[in-house]
């Protein structure tokens, strides 16, 4: 169903005010939403279940990362179930719209977008199915209640198919030698795990702890940590299974402690071929269509790929770099500090967040979101998730990160 879907008793004109309201409101919660989407797709490695400690060969955490870069899997099927508590805020209905439209979905775009049906690994827990047969041929779907929203890449096409809207998406991928990569279902481990790694400098520790068995297979436990104080990130742990190499368990824990913000995973994986009738797929008769092509003509927006990567975390983020456009953020962005204290910061040429009776309709709407800072920079509200805060100037400036509030305003103090 899409995210402003009305029932029988909704008039069209309730259903034009709501998404006039639910547009406003977005307009000021997305410095949370996007950056808290983006810190949750770091968390789609493949994951999950530990069940007993093997007696492995002894391994060092260089060799494990040269393990994981020579892994080679071109063939798996299996269950995932991954669950995120980023800690955004309780919006109901408004969160989950808020999420795919922090994707792209526009109001004339389809349910069975890729692009923005798979914002929904952002928060809750979801199970699902993988399976791939080599760069060409991927499938994931998501398992609802009664419903089930597939992705499949064969070739050159990428369909998406939601069930419960009978809705169905066609894009086709690159052209490229490299054909499929950019295509691939947020699930594939390989990437994901190399993506990861380029995380990894000196601001960081690596280490080995103890062995684990994850969906009947034997894996090493591989633990990175940030040396530097003020990330909220505590720990990340990834099993790497000790035959293939391939990332099998992938949690992340915040530094403020409670449960994991990411713990993702396969509860079953077979590394045999799956059936070749597995990745084909014939649109069901009367179902909704729409082509890539014309995605975005009911909007004006230029039509996007499906599924494209969730999130690359690339290199350790360089001081004072222009991270902007190159990185698909913000024009003019820059980088303050390095690695996990890195801070992301730009400005809006705006006039900062409504709060409080200046805000009209939505200033205390604005205030229950978020907290009212003071310093040197003078004022402004940051928006917090378990992982990620976001600080928003009075006079538009962002400084957001994988930092605490407090390292936010000393920030904002510094570029004074």
């Amino acid at each position: 169903m899409a995210p402003y879907a009305s029932d029988d008793s909704t008039t069209a004109g309730e259903v034009d005010e709501q998404r006039s309201g639910r547009r406003k409101a977005a307009r000021y919660i997305v410095p949370v939403t996007v950056v808290g989407v983006a810190a949750a797709t770091i968390g789609l490695v493949p994951a999950l279940a530990d069940s007993g400690d093997p007696d492995l060969p002894k391994i060092t955490a260089q060799q494990l990362i040269e393990k994981i870069a020579k892994s080679d899997v071109q063939q798996l099927s299996g269950t995932v179930k991954i669950s995120t508590d980023l800690g955004l805020p309780n919006l109901g209905g408004l969160e989950s719209g808020l999420l795919s439209g922090a994707a792209g979905q526009g109001e004339g775009g389809s349910s069975a977008d890729p692009t923005a049906k798979l914002t929904e690994l952002a928060s809750g827990t979801h199970t699902l199915r993988v399976a791939a047969d080599g760069p060409d041929k991927q499938k994931l779907s998501l398992l609802e209640n009664a419903a089930e929203y597939s992705v499949i890449h064969n070739g050159k096409d990428v369909w998406g198919y939601d069930s419960k809207s009978n809705e169905v998406y066609h894009g086709t991928s690159s052209e490229s030698p490299e054909r499929g990569k950019d295509q691939q279902p947020p699930a594939m481990p390989k990437d994901f795990a190399e993506e990861a790694l380029k995380a990894v400098d000196d601001t960081t520790s690596v280490t080995v702890d103890g062995t684990a068995q994850v969906a009947g297979r034997d894996a090493y436990k591989l633990v990175v940590e940030p040396k530097q104080s003020g990330s909220t990130v505590g720990a990340i742990t990834v099993a790497v299974d000790a035959k293939t190499g391939m990332p099998l368990k992938f949690t992340l824990t915040p530094a403020g402690g409670g449960p994991a913000v990411v713990d993702a995973g396969f509860t079953k994986v077979s590394f045999a071929a799956p059936a070749a009738s597995t990745f084909d797929f014939t649109p069901p008769k009367g179902a909704k269509f729409t082509e890539e092509k014309d995605a975005g003509k009911a909007s004006g927006e230029t039509p996007r790929k499906a599924p494209g990567k969730p999130f690359d975390l690339g290199e350790a983020p360089k001081a004072g770099k222009d991270s902007g456009k190159d990185a698909g953020g913000p024009d003019g962005m820059k980088t303050i500090g390095e690695g996990w204290t890195a801070i992301a910061t730009f400005d809006t040429g705006g006039e900062g967040v409504p709060s409080g009776k200046a805000g009209g309709e939505f200033g205390g709407f604005i205030d229950s979101l978020g907290d009212k800072v003071h310093g040197k920079f003078g004022s402004g509200t940051v928006f917090s998730t378990r992982l990620v805060n976001a600080l928003v100037t009075d006079d538009g400036k962002v400084y957001a990160g994988l930092v605490t509030k407090d390292a936010l305003v000393k920030a904002a103090d510094a570029g004074k």
